[in-house]
């Protein structure tokens, strides 16, 4: 499993047997080429979460030059042919099964892709929708879409790895200890992050176990984070995860 760097902060994800390989969110068609090249692999199929462009981009030219199957959200507008996806649904590849989850919020028909075994361990696909200490913007859904998508993700097993689509980790887990200073587990886990990126390393992928232990967005429920989100926005009910999880996501978007 190897995330390709693409862009300022995005990563490819690929996945491969020795002599096939599938991709996730090729948004830039270079890096996966080359890296096809370099291992001598081809490429079986091609995984998408949603329509934005950092995510697709790549996609036709892979297509084209590869023949790999494309498969992405039966709601959103794909680069044509594609298999089209929902929840219930799932895709082969690499001897591999993976589960697709409905999980909109950052677009309207986001999806996520689940594998309940690999090399021992789960792993999820979760685009833009998850980030390690954060989730993804609001661009087309409602913060309860949101909090319901991410209560599913929640749900997966604590040693699920959790793949997300950005390097944003550690500006994250900034506004994360803005919201929980006194959290142990986060502080921890911003050093461990931080050492990774000194020493150029991804810091990802994380683990479902982490995210509901540091993640604001997966602790909205908490008293701790509702009291911080009030702290912002005096109007938020405490005791309603959404409007906690509408106002966290509005102080985000304002942090600096």
């Amino acid at each position: 499993m190897l995330p390709l760097p693409a862009f300022t902060d995005n990563y490819i994800w690929m996945l491969h047997d020795g002599r096939h390989a599938v991709v996730v969110d090729p948004g830039d068609a270079a890096p996966v080429l080359l890296a096809l090249r370099d291992m001598g692999l081809s490429l079986q199929a091609i995984l998408v979460t949603h329509h934005h462009g950092d995510h697709v981009g790549g996609v036709s030219a892979l297509r084209d030059a590869t023949g790999a199957a494309v498969y992405g959200p039966a709601g959103e507008s794909m680069p044509e042919p594609l298999t089209r996806l929902r929840q219930g649904d799932s895709v082969s590849a690499l001897g591999l099964r993976f589960a697709v989850l409905d999980v909109p919020g950052h677009t309207a028909g986001h999806i996520a892709y689940y594998c309940a075994n690999m090399d021992g361990a789960p792993l999820l696909f979760c685009g833009d929708t998850l980030f390690s200490g954060g989730c993804g913007r609001l661009f087309e859904g409602t913060p309860a879409q949101m909090q319901a998508s991410l209560d599913a993700l929640a749900a997966l097993p604590g040693d699920t790895r959790v793949c997300c689509a950005h390097e944003y980790t550690l500006s994250n887990l900034k506004f994360a200890q803005a919201v929980e200073p006194h959290n142990q587990a986060l502080r921890d886990y911003a050093s461990q992050c931080q050492a990774l990126r000194q020493a150029g390393r991804p810091t990802l992928p994380s683990r479902m176990a982490t995210e509901r232990a540091i993640n604001p967005f997966l602790r909205t429920r908490e008293a701790t984070v509702a009291q911080a989100a009030r702290s912002f926005d005096a109007q938020v009910n405490p005791h309603q995860a959404v409007a906690v999880l509408a106002a966290l996501r509005q102080w985000k978007n304002e942090f600096r």
